[in-house]
């Protein structure tokens, strides 16, 4: 148990869930899911009260084909929302079509549908897609054993700087340049 301090009973639970299925020989279909639930009721900053319940409840599919990782397509579905203009951010992922998940993703999804662009829930769930759309198309890919070399460039440019073990100067991407350059 933590040392915090705290009431155990919860107020507002966020839940995130992402499944891949294989879509085709080369491309992977990514569902997300996220959910607010409040447990308590709240008011709006106009006096008018909330019940408890589900106040987000969004869906994100994304179509993304491998090796490349390249969003070919992309659906959004609203179930619940807490305001009915919300639903006027429903096609505001549309810029991110065309983007290649590797680094430097979340800063471009942030510049292009970030902020006043969109919708704040549904670019968190898009960005936490994007390393379970990678995880996803390396298990459809790897799902036979791979030839490294035929990935070239695009392994590399997928993994470089997206964390500590895949840093420009680590062990793990030295060794799997070395790999590839044969």
């Amino acid at each position: 148990m933590t040392s915090l301090n705290y009431r155990e009973r919860p107020i507002h639970k966020r839940g995130i869930e992402i499944s891949t299925y294989e879509y085709d020989k080369t491309a992977v279909l990514v569902e997300g899911r996220l959910t607010d639930n409040r447990f308590c009721t709240t008011y709006y900053l106009s006096g008018e009260a909330r019940p408890p319940g589900i106040v987000h409840d969004m869906i994100i599919r994304l179509v993304v084909r491998g090796p490349q990782l390249i969003i070919e397509s992309i659906d959004v579905e609203m179930k619940s929302i807490p305001r009915q203009e919300c639903i006027e951010t429903k096609d505001s992922l549309a810029p991110i079509v065309g983007m290649k998940i590797r680094s430097g993703f979340t800063e471009q999804v942030k510049i292009k549908v970030g902020g006043v662009h969109g919708c704040t829930h549904l670019v968190a769930l898009l960005l936490t897609m994007a390393p379970a759309a990678i995880q996803g198309a390396w298990a459809t890919m790897a799902q036979e054993p791979l030839e490294i070399s035929a990935f070239g460039d695009t392994a590399l440019q997928i993994l470089e700087n997206t964390c500590w073990v895949w840093r420009s100067d680590g062990t793990s991407l030295t060794e799997l340049r070395k790999k590839i350059k044969g």
